[in-house]
């Protein structure tokens, strides 16, 4: 069992990775902004509210982990997704460090996966324009600040290009830097298998200071 702290645990992808971890019996503590949103009661679970903003609260909610999972997304539909994404992801960051902890799971964004050689996704016009300012400050802090990061065991784990609802299969391939496509040329994975896949991570910590992606 490892004591994972959660943030961004009642969003899309945050809360499938918290029915996952709650499955498999990790302990977990779901850092929310609001609290409210988290239905789910169950004895290994305890649900704080924090501001990803506040590097000392996040730091000291954090301490004594084993590993911490960000899920945090400001919102698609904010408007400063953008800035939000490229202040806030640093002082997460920060505050992993602070607290000691020395695992750093992110979920991460398909956008800077490779579809062609030297094309990133994000470079091919074909995502959604109201998509991008998420897309492109994710892909900016995994690109310019995480590559760099040496001091903990990060992990940046990209999406298929479509993540969506779907069925707990448990049957997926995983790569590193490339987008996974099936065979009709979909890139996709249910948001149930790519929350199996990063608790597998958790569990067996296969990837160090890298990126890895997932799809069907």
């Amino acid at each position: 069992m490892k004591n994972v702290a959660l943030i961004g645990a009642s969003g899309f992808v945050g809360s499938a990775i918290l029915d996952e971890l709650l499955n498999r019996g990790h302990k977990v503590t779901a850092i929310v902004r609001h609290p409210e949103k988290i239905t789910v009661k169950h004895p290994n679970l305890t649900v704080v509210k924090a501001d990803v903003a506040d590097v000392e609260s996040i730091a000291n909610i954090c301490k004594g982990k084993d590993a911490v999972i960000s899920a945090y997304n400001p919102g698609w539909d904010n408007p400063n997704i953008y800035e939000e994404t490229l202040k806030n992801y640093p002082r997460i960051l920060e505050a992993v460090k602070k607290a000691g902890v020395n695992r750093l799971l992110i979920v991460g964004g398909a956008g800077t996966l490779f579809c062609a050689p030297g094309v990133r996704l994000m470079d091919t016009g074909s995502l959604p324009e109201e998509f991008m300012g998420g897309v492109k400050s994710l892909g900016e802090f995994y690109l310019n600040t995480l590559c760099n990061e040496k001091d903990i065991d990060w992990v940046f784990f990209s999406p298929a290009a479509v993540l969506e609802h779907g069925e707990r299969t448990g049957k997926f391939r995983l790569g590193k830097d490339d987008l996974i496509v099936d065979e009709n040329g979909l890139s996709r994975i249910s948001v149930e298998d790519y929350a199996v896949a990063m608790v597998d991570e958790l569990e067996q910590e296969n990837h160090h200071q890298e990126r890895f992606t997932i799809g069907y």
